[in-house]
């Protein structure tokens, strides 16, 4: 039975204030997936596979390591180094899914469970399109509400520099998902993200009907990215070269 991984479809929401405004939404259907039940995902939905090709799939190698290798025991290895990892007991990736074996999570959240169902970590699991990676390892307390902060440490938009802060303010998932990100610099507000969701059960006809609704979603969201990025170069905001070039960075943060 499937009943610790479910489906949120709702919206995400951009808005760049400076230098010069600008602002888009589309529609998106998430996976939260528990890790240890993908097996039973699998078994469960015939058009959906893992770790090998469907309409709708999930692959190992699209997070963590990279590699292929399992992703329950990268989350335990790093959250060793900070002295957790044997309070494991179950964690939940909220992701987009493949569709027709492409997809791009600008950023993916591992939600990291103890044996008595508490929150006690989160993982921020930013990508930008140079297929590099950078995730934001945070010990956490059992909140409804949960709010993280950090430095910018990585580079994902070639129209903004690291020179800015990251607050992160999420409700723990529930009947409802928000994650927001609220970026600034020195002088106040960069960016604000977000996404919205309302949860529905994981299975056959849920999935069927929320890829229906959005056939292409993943080719739309790399399609948006860049389409959004010729707008701001139309407004003639300027140009960030990158200059780190890394591949699967991970920082602990406070």
């Amino acid at each position: 039975m499937i009943d610790k991984s479910c489906l949120y479809v709702g919206s995400v929401i951009h808005k760049r204030f400076k230098p010069k405004e600008h602002f888009f939404k589309y529609k998106v259907f998430s996976l939260y997936l528990n890790l240890d039940e993908i097996d039973e995902v699998q078994k469960k939905i015939p058009f959906f596979s893992y770790n090998k090709f469907n309409l709708i799939s999930f692959y190992d190698k699209d997070h963590g390591e990279r590699d292929g290798s399992s992703l329950k025991l990268w989350v335990q290895k790093k959250l060793n180094e900070v002295g957790i990892g044997n309070e494991i007991k179950s964690v939940n990736l909220l992701c987009y899914p493949r569709i027709f074996g492409y997809v791009f999570n600008p950023l993916s959240i591992f939600f990291v469970f103890d044996k008595y169902s508490s929150l006690i970590a989160i993982m921020y699991e930013v990508k930008n399109t140079f297929g590099e990676q950078h995730t934001y390892i945070f010990k956490t307390k059992d909140n409804n509400l949960i709010k993280n902060h950090c430095d910018k440490k990585f580079h994902v938009s070639p129209f903004m520099d690291l020179n800015s802060t990251y607050n992160f303010k999420i409700l723990k998932p529930g009947n409802k998902l928000s994650v927001i990100i609220d970026q600034r610099d020195s002088e106040g507000k960069l960016l604000f993200a977000s996404q919205d969701g309302e949860k529905i059960q994981l299975n056959t006809k849920n999935l069927l009907i929320s890829y229906l609704k959005h056939p292409l979603m993943t080719f739309k969201v790399i399609s948006a990215i860049h389409f959004e990025a010729l707008r701001l170069w139309v407004k003639r905001i300027k140009f960030i070269k990158k200059v780190i070039k890394i591949k699967n960075n991970v920082s602990f943060e406070k």
